[in-house]
């Protein structure tokens, strides 16, 4: 990945949803200008969310969603309009197509239903409108042909003034620095580090410092005293991997800010006062809780993963009780019964983009079940948390 790619967590999420064969697949194919999904005559075709990052004029970067049909049938047709459900929870713009010969059904009116239930911004799309078209009266309805690649460009138009940024000038740490101040970035290279990359947090973080026109400093922990030796300038702050945080604790200097990768993208996402509050549950465990340990993304798993091993660890440290049980779920998979779980610790999120993120907080929250995410439960183990967020005058103010 180069500084200049927009992250998919940041890109729009545009997702098609739709009967079988309203022409979703055709729809994507004409507005991407490309043969992303599978087109056919057959029901049933798009079996599975098909996504791709891109660029498309006028909107900018984007991440397509091509979703199977709302209306498929059967026990495997209801795992896939399942899924087509989950989609909507990361989804920033919703293009329901409608066949133009048809109109719109009952499972396209319930769809309508979740996007307002969700807070979606949609457009109704009516489709094949070469063979019917349809009388539109409001700004989200628009009558397209995919096959003729009419009123395509006019679509894409009306997406991408949906598409328009509400924060732009949001920072990850940028609005912490000034000018030339030195930030010291800790990054471990162990053995879920992806070879030859950093992790898309650093890669993000490191931009927002040269945007800022800040001097970055990278560096491993085993290097971390030596680099904070070296500065002729004292750093104005050092953000570390949370599986550091003790280590860079010690190091560094009470005079010099410290926090974790982890914190500061809980801030960039606003949901940095949710996960704070959050840990508190630690508090409250008892024998016999279950505890789900969630993450956005699916890698492989390391034998001293940070997730399934190193935190269920540190929790039993910290709380000193044994029997404690934990729950993982990864990648879309989010909790389902959440009557069982005592409490969520969530990956730093640095995969899903805002809506998906707030959209499990949310859910957590109404049913009452604390959340907090990697960095900032173990801050609170470590007995760190206070100094990590003392940068933050609002949020210092919860511990």
């Amino acid at each position: 990945m180069s500084l200049n790619d927009t992250p998919s967590a940041n890109r729009v999420h545009i997702g098609f949803f739709g009967r079988r064969n309203a022409g979703k697949s055709s729809v994507v194919n004409a507005v991407t200008n490309q043969e992303m999904s599978v087109v056919s005559d057959v029901l049933g075709t798009t079996t599975d969310p098909v996504q791709k990052s891109m660029e498309i004029l006028p909107i900018g970067p984007v991440v397509i969603i091509d979703t199977p049909g709302i209306d498929d049938e059967g026990e495997l047709g209801e795992l896939r309009v399942k899924r087509t459900k989950q989609i909507l929870n990361k989804t920033d713009i919703a293009v329901l197509v409608v066949d133009a010969q048809e109109g719109l059904k009952q499972c396209d009116e319930e769809l309508i239903s979740i996007f307002k239930e969700k807070n979606i911004d949609y457009i109704i799309v009516y489709n094949k409108s070469d063979l019917n078209e349809v009388p539109v009266n409001k700004k989200n309805e628009i009558c397209v042909s995919a096959k003729d690649n009419i009123n395509i460009k006019e679509l894409k138009d009306r997406i991408a003034e949906f598409a328009q940024e509400d924060d732009p000038d949001i920072k990850i740490l940028g609005d912490l620095i000034e000018k030339d101040d030195v930030v010291i970035m800790v990054t471990p290279i162990d053995s879920a580090a992806p070879k030859g990359r950093m992790i898309l947090p650093q890669i993000q973080t490191l931009r927002d410092i040269l945007d800022a026109d800040g001097c970055a400093v990278v560096v491993k922990e085993t290097e971390l005293r030596e680099a904070l030796k070296n500065q002729k300038k004292k750093p104005k702050l050092v953000v570390c991997d949370s599986q550091v945080f003790e280590l860079a604790d010690k190091e560094v200097p009470t005079d010099i800010e410290l926090t974790s990768f982890s914190i500061l993208f809980a801030r960039f996402k606003g949901s940095l006062k949710t996960v704070v509050e959050g840990a508190r549950a630690i508090e409250t465990l008892k024998a016999g809780d279950t505890i789900l340990i969630s993450e956005g993304c699916t890698h492989h798993r390391q034998c001293d993963d940070i997730g399934t091993v190193k935190i269920p660890k540190w929790i039993k440290e910290y709380t000193g009780i044994d029997d404690l049980n934990f729950e993982f779920t990864s990648g879309l998979g989010f909790a389902e019964n959440f009557d069982k779980y005592k409490m969520i610790i969530h990956c730093g999120g640095c995969m899903l983009n805002e809506r998906e993120m707030k959209y499990r907080q949310r859910t957590a929250k109404d049913h009452n079940t604390p959340i907090t995410n990697y960095g900032i439960m173990i801050a609170y183990m470590k007995g760190i948390l206070k100094r990590s967020v003392k940068m933050f005058p609002e949020i210092d103010a919860l511990i």
